[in-house]
C-alpha cells in the first residue's frame, strides 16, 4: 500500500458545493479544512443572514478548483 488516497470526484465536489456550500462541505470534501471552517462559521454565526456569501463564494469555488488539498487533480 502507497497509502495515497484515491482522486477526489470533480463532479461530487460540484454537486456538494452547489447543494450545500454555504456550509462549507465540498471544502471538507477536498481537503480544504481552513475554507470550509470559515465558510460553516459564516453560515453558522450569521443564522443564515450571511449564507449568500458563503455560497456564492462556493460557486467561484467549484468552477475555478481543480485540485484538492494534497494537489490532485480531480477525476471526472
Amino acid at each position: 500500500m502507497s497509502g495515497e488516497e484515491p482522486p477526489k470526484s470533480r463532479l461530487a465536489y460540484i454537486l456538494l458545493g452547489f447543494f450545500l456550500g454555504e456550509f462549507g462541505v465540498h471544502n471538507f470534501y477536498a481537503g480544504y479544512m481552513v475554507q470550509g471552517l470559515i465558510q460553516l462559521l459564516i453560515t453558522v454565526l450569521s443564522c443564515g443572514a450571511l449564507a449568500i456569501i458563503a455560497w456564492v463564494w462556493a460557486i467561484i469555488e467549484i468552477i475555478t478548483v481543480t485540485k484538492d488539498a494534497q494537489g490532485v487533480t480531480f477525476t471526472s
